[in-house]
């Protein structure tokens, strides 16, 4: 995962020792000596998580945080808190200035990377989210969402998954506090059933159960629709870091350490549940602007008007992200065949389906519209012209290799499709000739006899390439 860290500290020792580290990690580093520093490079460096310590001289780390979540240009980047601190005043304090955790020095380095990873994973979503808002609200549609700090945290529906009578307890008459509906259950079979079942803004489940594994649950919770988007909070004994480190990797978004500190326990629910809350008014704005104006009523994708419009943004996020931007044009081979052959019914069923496999083999931040007729368009964010190859040959076998069935008297038929790929790490690219370049490049496929990926630039795609893609 390609992502710029700041970090701040007054000890330069300290900042070496974490940028070391983080460039072990293959992560950008960039840093800042102290407060103010740290403002004004968040502000022009777009970092994608900031490791902020906490005393520091002129202006601590709580008072930086504040600053950091009441600019709306900062608002968003997730802060991680580094600190020698280790009173649980200080650590909900932290919380309650807007920081995402709150890590004490020494810092477990697999606790800090499976964090720092997990934050930015959620960064990365929610800027497309507000991103796909945004050029829904430049087209007039609808208004644009405020912000997560300015969602409510109570009256909240939380599941617990628990099986200590001391805790659930101490859970319960906490969350009482935001007049929380609370469900407990004690087995992980049953916790699932109840999420599953019920319509939760959080899930709290322990590592810690007598006879189960709350991890085995949390991948479980992940892996249903219904409860995908779901908040999951671990609670972890100290000794369980690298299970909590797997259960970050696994989906879940925040984890807190027993014994239960009550206001750190309701400090991270009500982010939790703020932050579910949020997404689900991004989303909700999304899909409404989807159905009024904005996307193809045969596939469900976006249109061309939309995607010129987000693909402007997008672009011109390359001057604060500086991660480059890839485009993927492809077309079905031999449409017109299929129409004349079958029937436009037919065709419609196959434009479907291509939409449909095309839309489950992609990041869920990136853009995929129908440009007109059988071609389509693919926007990936960070993805450089090599990982956006690998990505279109992956759609092309995903396309070819498994026939697609329609209401044909043979009952299927077999698809193919060609794709061109162009990449940029310029910001002042005009979006014309981004394309451009994408589309040359998916004519020259058509040349080189259909089915296959032609990369802007490269002449053949690389073997290692080639091998991934098959092995996905």
């Amino acid at each position: 995962m390609s992502a710029r860290v700041l970090v701040v500290d007054d000890v330069p020792p300290n900042v070496k020792l974490l940028e070391a580290k983080l460039t072990r990690e293959y992560f950008d580093v960039i840093t800042a000596s102290d407060g103010y520093q740290a403002l004004e490079r968040a502000r022009t460096e777009a970092p994608d998580l900031i490791l902020l310590d906490v005393m520091m001289p002129g202006m601590d780390g709580f008072e930086v945080c504040q600053r950091l979540k009441a600019d709306a240009k900062t608002m968003h980047i997730p802060v991680v808190m580094v600190t020698a601190l280790s009173d649980n005043a200080d650590r909900v304090r932290g919380l309650e200035a807007g920081a995402d955790d709150f890590l004490t020095k020494p810092v477990n380095d697999l606790a800090l990377f499976a964090r720092v990873r997990s934050l930015i994973r959620l960064k990365m979503t929610m800027d497309e989210w507000r991103a796909r808002e945004h050029t829904s609200g430049e087209l007039g549609v609808l208004p644009v969402t405020a912000s997560e700090l300015t969602e409510s945290a109570d009256h909240a529906r939380v599941l617990v998954v628990e099986d200590s009578p001391v805790d659930i307890d101490k859970i319960v008459h906490t969350l009482e506090r935001d007049a929380d509906q609370v469900v407990v259950r004690e087995t992980c079979r049953e916790g699932l059933e109840a999420a599953l079942a019920g319509d939760f803004e959080l899930v709290i489940t322990s590592l810690c159960l007598m006879e189960e594994d709350g991890l085995r649950l949390c991948s479980q919770i992940r892996s249903h629709d219904r409860t995908r988007q779901t908040p999951i909070l671990l609670l972890a004994d100290e000794a369980d870091l690298p299970r909590v480190a797997k259960g970050l990797e696994l989906g879940a978004n925040d984890y807190l350490v027993k014994p239960i500190d009550r206001n750190e326990l309701l400090c991270r629910t009500r982010t939790q549940i703020r932050r579910r809350r949020y997404q689900d008014r991004l989303r909700q704005n999304y899909e409404q602007s989807l159905s009024m104006a904005l996307t193809d009523s045969l596939t469900g994708l976006f249109i061309r008007r939309y995607l010129s419009a987000h693909l402007s943004r997008v672009l011109a996020r390359i001057a604060e992200t500086r991660k480059p931007v890839a485009a993927i044009l492809f077309d079905i081979d031999y449409f017109k065949k299929v129409n004349d052959t079958y029937g436009h019914a037919v065709g419609d069923e196959v434009l479907k389906e291509v939409a449909d496999r095309v839309s489950r083999n992609l990041r869920n931040f990136d853009t995929v519209a129908r440009f007109g007729g059988e071609e389509f368009v693919i926007i990936m964010p960070d993805a450089s012209a090599e990982a956006a190859a690998l990505v279109a040959e992956r759609l092309r076998l995903r396309i070819a290799n498994q026939p697609f069935v329609v209401s044909t008297a043979e009952g299927q038929i077999n698809v193919t499709i060609s794709l061109g790929v162009a990449a940029t790490d310029d910001a002042a690219l005009p979006q014309e000739e981004f394309l451009r370049r994408a589309d040359e490049a998916l004519y020259a496929a058509k040349a080189r006899g259909r089915n296959c990926v032609v990369v802007d630039g490269i002449s053949e795609l690389p073997p290692d390439i080639l091998a991934a893609a098959g092995g996905l």
